[in-house]
């Protein structure tokens, strides 16, 4: 009597072996979708442990205790946490947040404006700051240890060393108090042209472009001089190639997989990451929202606005995995 084969036993593994990159990518989505839900249990038990409520806070100290009990059932918050928790995640994942205690608005309908301005600050600073980064990164590794790198990369670390806020005061500072360059606070509303939206949010874009852009620059210098070692490059260098033309010809190419990594890191960061910047420059994105809310401890706009921010983190990553799995053959065919 013959054994049977592993994959007649394990049909995942037979097509595992049949469509390796396919199933590459339905793991990292599975992986995905589980760990947002986990980031939801986190996001809503952890509101939940937090001391105080939003009756209280609303009311004042002075609020009698049938008062902070009557706003805490009109809420629902007598209720169960697993009951509240099965119920908000069911009505998440319909795209409805719920009502805001606060202002008694949907708190879809407010991520909806917030969010589209979130993105349109992030999307504008990463298309100044990827070609930037890359190009910068290649000449970096064209003049290593010369003049042009050694000052690319002491501008890179000192903007490595500045926070957020720090590089935003600065340029408010400059720009908008003393030379009058731009505008502060970067309010902007749907009436706005484009050229005029691009001008309100200079600053804001500037401060993300240089958080961003020396990381991102650094670790493409590093990606590609790993590469520069290989014997194809030395190849390449035989043949009668300039350096400036294998760089971009052969080692960038090969160097791909780890800088889409760091560019989606780094752009799930702008999208994230906006917060601080949004309260500097008093921007109306999710992230000033968010922070609103935390003042007047709005749990149901806090817990919209951390999903959101970690689903489009998670969504992000995988899609950083999937384009590195595309672009490494070695990940493509595993042995």
């Amino acid at each position: 009597m013959t054994n049977p084969a592993p994959s007649d036993i394990l049909p995942g593994l037979k097509f595992r072996q049949r469509f390796p990159l396919l199933a590459l990518i339905l793991e990292r989505f599975v992986l995905s979708i589980v760990l947002l839900f986990a980031v939801s249990i986190l996001i809503f038990g952890g509101l939940e442990a937090l001391p105080g409520d939003f009756a209280t806070t609303y009311l004042g100290q002075s609020a009698t205790p049938q008062a902070v009990a009557n706003i805490r059932q009109d809420l629902g918050l007598n209720r169960p946490v697993t009951t509240r928790y099965v119920e908000w995640l069911g009505n998440a994942v319909q795209g409805d947040f719920g009502t805001s205690w606060a202002s008694k608005n949907s708190v879809s309908e407010q991520i909806g404006k917030r969010l589209g301005n979130s993105l349109f600050l992030a999307g504008f600073a990463a298309v100044i700051s990827v070609p930037l980064a890359v190009g910068l990164g290649m000449l970096s590794v064209h003049f290593r240890n010369r003049m042009p790198d050694k000052i690319i990369n002491v501008i890179s670390l000192a903007a490595i060393s500045l926070p957020e806020f720090f590089i935003g005061y600065l340029l408010i500072l400059f720009f908008a108090v003393k030379f009058g360059m731009a505008t502060f606070p970067a309010t902007v509303y749907d009436s706005m042209g484009l050229v005029e939206r691009l001008k309100a949010i200079a600053l804001p874009t500037a401060t993300l472009v240089l958080v961003v852009l020396a990381h991102m620059m650094r670790m493409t210098r590093a990606a590609i001089l790993s590469v520069m070692s290989s014997a194809y490059m030395e190849t390449a260098e035989l043949k009668g190639l300039s350096a400036f033309r294998s760089i971009v010809k052969h080692a960038a190419p090969n160097a791909l997989a780890p800088i889409i990594n760091v560019v989606a890191l780094n752009l799930a960061y702008l999208v994230v990451g906006v917060v601080v910047v949004e309260v500097v420059f008093v921007y109306p994105g999710m992230g000033q929202y968010m922070v609103d809310a935390v003042t007047v401890r709005d749990m149901p706009v806090v817990q919209a606005c951390g999903l959101i921010f970690a689903a489009v983190y998670i969504f992000l990553n995988m899609t950083a995995d999937i384009l590195a799995i595309i672009a490494n053959p070695r990940l493509r065919h595993p042995r």
